[in-house]
């Protein structure tokens, strides 16, 4: 009987390994959980082709929208587990754990992480006919004021949600939260004063700041922007470790065999050296992140870490989607 099973064994190790030799041979299919045209589809568009060249072979871009991102997350957790079919996501991966309380997966362990590939930046900004001027203004400005203030986000579980909510708990005061359909509309009524606040990557607030259409506060990272360098960071401005970026992933199924996770990941490496790629994101004010980040390791730390960072966050505030 040991015999036999070792067999077989042996035999599926060397179907596997085959299996993963002649990987892709087919075009692969990335599954982008929102709207062609947004800031993830763009980051999924620029890495498609350029993993696609690494590979030898076309990555196929699919936008399926709908459910704040967990109708293609689902999609993804239960395709056939052979790197044909992958998954891109940003933060919204991680909330959504939280925000959905019944999810038809379980987000910590349905998938095989590949690799981060970038973390942009937010801004905190307002309609440019708000009275502040400064971080430290705009917070006492809140505290006194927030009960008639609006707060625009881009929908449930987005990344300018998600920095709302952080923002709110940071000055402990809440302001009345508008949910849109998109990073669009939240911007073109802050610019014509309909509403007041929202909090956005830089991919959508650089050009807006710049040509004075809003007012900007501060940017959630570590170090000021270059291409910003007169906007403080939120610690530098007083939210003292107040810090969130919309990072992105990709994702294969749980089961996909562990040669072909690394080639993908071994190619989205190569990409991410693409000086086209890199200057692509630049000019979005995306940063690409560094090679020991675009692993499959170091992308399941980083989704553990922020599943458990912001379940205590949305609990608080009570903001659930189901």
């Amino acid at each position: 009987m040991k015999t036999t099973v070792t067999v077989a064994f042996a035999l599926t190790m060397a179907s596997t390994a085959a299996f993963a030799q002649g990987y892709p041979n087919k075009p692969i299919t990335m599954l982008v959980p929102f709207a062609a045209g947004g800031p993830t589809d763009t980051v999924a568009r620029v890495t498609a082709q350029s993993m696609g060249k690494a590979l030898g072979q076309t990555i196929i871009v699919e936008n399926a929208t709908g459910a704040g991102g967990t109708i293609a997350t689902a999609r993804a957790a239960r395709a056939e587990p052979d790197g044909y079919t992958i998954l891109i996501h940003h933060i919204g991966i991680s909330t959504a754990a939280t925000l959905y309380r019944k999810l038809p997966y379980d987000t910590k362990t349905a998938f095989a992480p590949i690799g981060l590939i970038t973390n942009a930046p937010m801004t905190i900004i307002s309609r440019k006919d708000l009275p502040p001027n400064t971080l430290a203004e705009l917070v006492t400005y809140i505290k006194a004021n927030g009960d008639k203030m609006t707060f625009g986000n881009a929908g449930l579980g987005a990344a300018s949600h998600l920095c709302g909510m952080l923002f709110m708990t940071a000055m402990d005061k809440q302001v009345q939260t508008i949910p849109y359909k998109g990073n669009g509309p939240v911007m073109n009524d802050l610019m014509s004063g309909q509403i007041d606040l929202t909090c956005d990557q830089t991919t959508n607030t650089t050009g807006p700041i710049g040509n004075k259409l809003v007012k900007g506060y501060a940017v959630t990272t570590k170090a000021r922007l270059s291409s910003m360098p007169d906007l403080p960071t939120a610690d530098e401005a007083g939210l003292k470790g107040f810090e969130v970026g919309a990072w992105h992933g990709i994702y294969a199924p749980k089961g996909t065999p562990d040669e072909v996770v690394q080639k993908l990941a071994k190619a989205l490496q190569d990409s991410l050296r693409d000086p086209d790629l890199v200057k692509r994101f630049t000019d979005i004010n995306t940063d690409v992140v560094p090679q020991d980040q675009a692993t499959p390791a170091a992308l399941k730390a980083k989704l553990d870490s922020e599943i458990d960072r912001w379940a205590p966050i949305i609990k608080a505030a009570g903001q659930f989607a189901d």
